[in-house]
């Protein structure tokens, strides 16, 4: 655990000193500040963001992390010569890039709240979770970029499996969705979609908010079944879990990966 430490902290510091992270954070502050001058009440600011970063979150943090493992072949190799575990260095490149999306995601986001005077505290438990939601979404999809650049070594067919992914998730999962309601409308699909939306990340992220903020126009099919079979609490708890499995699962498979690739 002592290599990962020492190779997390210098990933950090590394990763915070580059210009694409300081974009990375000066998008969200420049984004919610104009939203705060826009829309102007702290529910229509949260309400917004949350669609601005169940899409941007998940594009820059796979593409970013896929990139960053092709650029960081060498420094990889480096270590691989040094005598520390594949597992420390894996995790320690994986938590250090992570922990620096989410820290850029949180500061750009959080500080216009804060330069505003007070959040509504109706609406600070909403803030904190939408917050949650995108740290979530960060280390899930940096996970996936990580697992992507591990297994193609080619980096145009890397990045192009990134975009594709990121694109199913966030454009064709919903379209498939109503497919599915359409060709089977004589069934009773409310247990299908609830599985089914728990198998895209992003859906799950979106019903997790829209049960918090209880906007029912907003929810969707998939929203309204959640809401329908669940308590928000419950819906909450389940949603929380099952992100957090998305967290795990392509980490491990891309760990796996790393421990058999021959560099």
């Amino acid at each position: 655990m002592d290599g990962t430490a020492k190779i997390l902290k210098y990933e950090f510091h590394n990763i915070l000193r580059s210009k694409w992270m300081a974009g990375y954070a000066i998008f969200f502050l420049v984004i919610t500040d104009g939203l705060f001058r826009f829309a102007g009440t702290d529910a229509k600011v949260i309400v917004s963001l949350m669609n601005i970063i169940l899409a941007v979150i998940p594009l820059a943090s796979i593409i970013f992390g896929a990139m960053y493992v092709y650029h960081s072949r060498e420094f990889i190799e480096l270590l691989l010569s040094q005598p520390i575990d594949r597992k420390n260095i894996y995790w320690g490149i994986y938590c250090g890039l992570s922990f620096t999306l989410s820290a850029g995601f949180v500061f750009g986001t959080g500080l216009p709240f804060l330069l505003e005077g007070a959040v509504d505290a109706r609406y600070f438990s909403s803030l904190i979770l939408l917050l949650i939601t995108g740290v979530l979404l960060t280390w899930i999809f940096t996970a996936i970029a990580f697992w992507i650049a591990i297994r193609y070594e080619d980096k145009v067919k890397g990045i192009g499996a990134a975009m594709l992914i990121w694109m199913f998730f966030t454009v064709v999962y919903d379209g498939f969705i109503l497919l599915i309601i359409y060709w089977f409308d004589d069934y009773p699909l409310e247990t299908v979609m609830i599985g089914m939306s728990m198998a895209n990340p992003v859906d799950l992220a979106r019903v997790m908010l829209l049960l918090k903020f209880n906007v029912s126009a907003m929810m969707g099919y998939t929203g309204a079944v959640f809401h329908h079979f669940f308590s928000a609490g419950t819906g909450l708890g389940i949603s929380m879990t099952v992100l957090i499995l998305w967290i795990v699962t392509p980490f491990f498979l891309g760990l796996r990966y790393f421990r058999k690739k021959d560099f």
